[in-house]
């Protein structure tokens, strides 16, 4: 076996970062700015700890890892640096700046944007992204989806006037979110995103996540994922409800899915009218109150006479995890409020964590369900996450489903109060290999009524939104 020194290593490795260097020239070194489709390359943010040059080109400005938000994503980084002149503009409070008066007219082309992760070329940026099984940290991925929207809706938002004040643009839900398959952390990964649709005061976003199995080869769908991002805009100063530029499609694939979000946008609403069913009503309507019989049922067994209960099956609260934690600073965005994508990131990883200690086994996830963001997380907030696996499907035999559900409560301890802020349901399953080698998967069981209507609720949801 061929022996390396370390002296050989380490130029092996200063190399290695020249050459990944000479691939990230700073912004103003580049030819012009690019135009509106043009992809934002991702680069790491990590340099040589032998190079010890620190490029002035940017110092006209405020320099970005000052900003707020700006933590630990090279995603955001590259984000912001695109669009810097209109962060700029929403950082500044020394001006009186007048509202926009009036509406512009925008295409879904002024406002498309591609971001394009390096991962065959830049060993350091795969690293940040790389989970232990060689695959991409998906809740990364999902904080990314989150900056990435955002950045859409800002561009759709201005005016390009540098007298007016820019408006204020939070996360108010986002659609679910199908993996159609796993994501490779070794070859290159690409966002493509636009405006879909626009209310009087809110807009929609699709994203596109696209990654091709081989290079060199044209892969018949190398779609992986689409998202759909719901903003709502906010005055910047009175902090009331303001109106967005209007939306004018230009080819029929764009009145298509103008048509689409239009479609998505009442079902939001016939949702938020219909709200909660009362359980017995929710089970007259499906036909469903024998099952939650039974399950309770089955529950009360494990309560009452745990030593003669189903060993294949398990009580809810048995399956629970949590975790907690203080809202630094360095986790908001550029209004002050935590980063949604921050909340689902932490979401799906304790998620998976569930997932993982219920199954024995690595889970592999499917989707993320709709998520509303009602109620606003600020720093300092004192944010814990409970989960539990709610239920289990066995509909399909050989993909059996794990639907976890994280609940994240904003807890003040100063005023004894905690309140909900945001509830996400996660859906996982297992690998062909894990059942075939006779992975068994429990049956989950409620043992209150309280338990069996958040099972009932989400049925009730999957078949909504089905």
């Amino acid at each position: 076996m061929r022996s390396t020194t370390p002296k050989t290593l380490i130029a092996s490795l200063h190399r290695h970062l020249s050459l990944g260097r000479r691939q990230t020239l700073p912004l103003k070194a580049m030819d012009p700015p690019p135009q509106h489709s043009s992809p934002i390359h991702v680069v790491s943010t990590l340099s040589s700890p032998h190079d010890d040059t620190i490029d002035a080109s940017l110092s006209t400005r405020k320099p970005i890892s000052l900003w707020p938000g700006m933590y630990h994503s090279p995603v955001t980084k590259a984000l912001w640096e695109a669009r810097s002149c209109i962060f700029e503009r929403l950082l500044d409070s020394s001006m009186d700046r007048p509202p926009q008066i009036e509406l512009l007219n925008k295409t879904p082309a002024q406002s498309r944007t591609n971001i394009v992760y390096n991962f065959s070329s830049d060993y350091i940026l795969r690293e940040q992204y790389r989970d232990p099984w060689n695959e991409v940290r998906f809740g990364k991925l999902l904080e990314d989806l989150d900056a990435f929207a955002g950045t859409i809706a800002v561009k759709h938002c201005t005016d390009d006037d540098s007298t007016t004040r820019p408006l204020l643009l939070f996360t108010a839900s986002v659609d679910k979110i199908v993996l159609k398959k796993p994501l490779r952390v070794d070859k290159d990964l690409k966002f493509s995103g636009a405006v879909t649709w626009v209310g009087r005061s809110s807009i929609e976003i699709q994203i596109e996540v696209t990654q091709t199995e081989q290079e060199n080869t044209a892969e018949a769908d190398p779609l992986a994922l689409t998202a759909y991002f719901t903003f709502v805009a906010r005055d910047s100063k009175t902090g009331k409800s303001a109106p967005v530029n209007r939306l004018v499609p230009e080819t029929q694939q764009e009145e298509l899915l103008l048509k689409e979000a239009e479609s998505r946008d009442k079902l939001r609403k016939r949702k938020r009218e219909t709200g909660k069913l009362t359980i017995e009503g929710a089970l007259e309507l499906h036909g469903e109150l024998k099952r939650l019989q039974s399950l309770l049922a089955e529950g009360r067994m494990f309560c009452d006479l745990p030593a003669l209960a189903d060993r294949d099956s398990i009580l809810i609260r048995d399956t629970q995890l949590q975790n907690s934690l203080i809202c630094q600073p360095q986790q908001r965005n550029i209004h002050g409020r935590i980063f949604g994508g921050f909340l689902m990131h932490r979401a799906f990883e304790l998620a998976f964590s569930t997932a993982y200690a219920f199954v024995g086994q690595r889970p592999s996830f499917l989707e993320v369900d709709h998520v509303d963001f009602f109620k606003p997380v600020d720093v300092g907030d004192f944010l814990r996450f409970k989960s539990c696996v709610l239920y289990t499907e066995f509909d399909n035999p050989k993909k059996p489903l794990i639907n976890v559900e994280v609940v994240a409560h904003v807890t003040r301890p100063e005023l004894r109060i905690s309140e909900v802020s945001n509830t996400f349901y996660f859906t996982f399953t297992v690998s062909d290999d894990a059942l075939e080698k006779g992975l068994r998967i429990r049956n989950v069981v409620p043992a209150t009524e309280e338990e069996a209507r958040r099972i009932l609720e989400r049925l009730e949801a999957e078949k909504m939104f089905a």
